[in-house]
């Protein structure tokens, strides 16, 4: 008896085990951060091109898009339109603390954030339906595109892509991510909002510079952006309905260059992340509204900017039914693990879901205490298992996605 496509799809998968892995380790070992991922996407599009894919460059010769058009001999497509699969290929500003033979060779620069994986994943779903289509298997026609976008960890590839015509002729699109928190071989997925908003905070307060020593004589910035931190901290949460879940943080405090001397001026910068659009304005407002009060009572001047980010992912409930049957073919079941709350990260995937379908699933990456450092941390890692899992996923997808009416 023949084999399922199903089956044959994922024995192909597993017999190239060895290169993707490799090609996973190739990536990790040389990341880019976000607008400088040229040696990158020159290594993908070379890889892309030998495949047989039409390739094409994104501005600044950083991202990729790949088209490829699998039509069964003897048959003609009725389906004009594409499926995408999009991957992030940029890293963090971290350096790498695991002790690993594919540890980043780029000092200060990782992929802490899985998207060597998700690159690994797109590239070897799209690899295994070139193949299956080589030997014949495919059971009807796929169109298909892969985005290796850039400048996720920015905000920015996304539109940039866009603005590039990645979603010209595409009627859906799919993504994953890592998930460090969920055993490998489970997935997680939620229709409607995945993810939540992100604005960044910009806040700067100007003072009177003064000596360390005399500090009546001055009018401190730092002290003030201090003081602004904890009621920021203490009330922004408080003031918001507990079901607008709002989340304000700062990462960035600068002022002053010597330890005897009371600056002019000090900056902040941090993200706010809300859930709905209302939560946002509030949380807004009331960000504004302590930066005056703390202003009046140190006798600073605060200006505050909001830099709009990224909105909500929004996942398509046909698309995330789509990838629950997929999973239960490559998995079980079991595998399949319902997201109760959104996440309170964001993705700029946001803004390929504000124009077409569009759905995102979490991929579980860790095994049983292992491989459970938290995103963005300098010793995150994945199960190499997942990569498999995740091609196999992907690529049946598609499949499934192109099926005639």
């Amino acid at each position: 008896m023949n084999k399922s496509w199903q089956a044959q799809l994922d024995q192909l998968i597993d017999s190239n085990r060895t290169s993707i892995i490799e090609l996973r380790r190739q990536l990790h070992q040389y990341p880019e951060p976000s607008g400088e991922e040229r040696e990158t996407s020159r290594y993908l599009s070379e890889q892309l091109e030998q495949a047989g894919l039409h390739v094409r460059l994104g501005k600044n010769q950083c991202g990729v898009i790949a088209d490829a058009d699998y039509v069964t001999p003897g048959t003609s497509s009725s389906q004009p339109d594409r499926i995408a699969l999009r991957a992030d290929i940029d890293a963090l500003n971290i350096r790498d603390a695991k002790e690993v033979s594919y540890r980043s060779k780029h000092d200060g620069i990782m992929h802490a954030c899985g998207h060597d994986a998700h690159t690994t994943i797109v590239f070897s779903a799209i690899s295994a339906l070139r193949e299956m289509h080589a030997q014949g298997l495919l059971p009807w026609p796929v169109h298909i595109r892969a985005i290796f976008q850039p400048a996720e960890e920015t905000a920015q590839g996304a539109r940039q892509m866009i603005q590039e015509g990645a979603l010209e002729g595409v009627a859906a699109i799919l993504a994953t991510h890592m998930d460090p928190t969920r055993e490998t071989g489970r997935i997680g997925l939620r229709p409607g909002t995945l993810t939540a908003i992100c604005d960044t905070i910009l806040v700067t307060v100007r003072g009177r510079a003064g000596h360390g020593a005399r500090p009546h004589e001055a009018r401190d910035p730092i002290a003030a952006a201090a003081q602004f931190l904890t009621a920021v901290y203490q009330t922004v949460r408080k003031k918001t309905d507990i079901e607008n879940t709002v989340v304000a943080s700062f990462g960035e405090f600068q002022g002053g260059q010597n330890a005897n001397v009371i600056p002019n001026q000090a900056t902040l910068r941090g993200t706010l992340r809300t859930l709905t659009a209302a939560a946002r304005q509030a949380a807004q407002e009331e960000i504004k509204r302590l930066g005056q009060e703390v202003a009046q009572q140190t006798e600073t001047h605060f200006e505050i900017e909001f830099d709009r980010g990224c909105e909500s992912v929004k996942n398509d409930p046909s698309l995330v039914q789509l990838l629950a049957t997929t999973a239960k073919q490559v998995l079980h079941d079991d595998a399949i693990e319902s997201i109760s709350e959104p996440s309170m990260g964001s993705e700029d995937f946001s803004f390929y879901c504000e124009q077409i379908p569009a759905a995102m699933f979490r991929l579980g990456s860790a095994t049983g205490s292992e491989n459970r450092f938290p995103l963005h941390s300098a010793n995150f890692d994945i199960t190499e298992e997942s990569l498999l899992i995740g091609a196999k996923i992907m690529a049946h997808a598609v499949i499934l996605w192109s099926a005639p009416d």
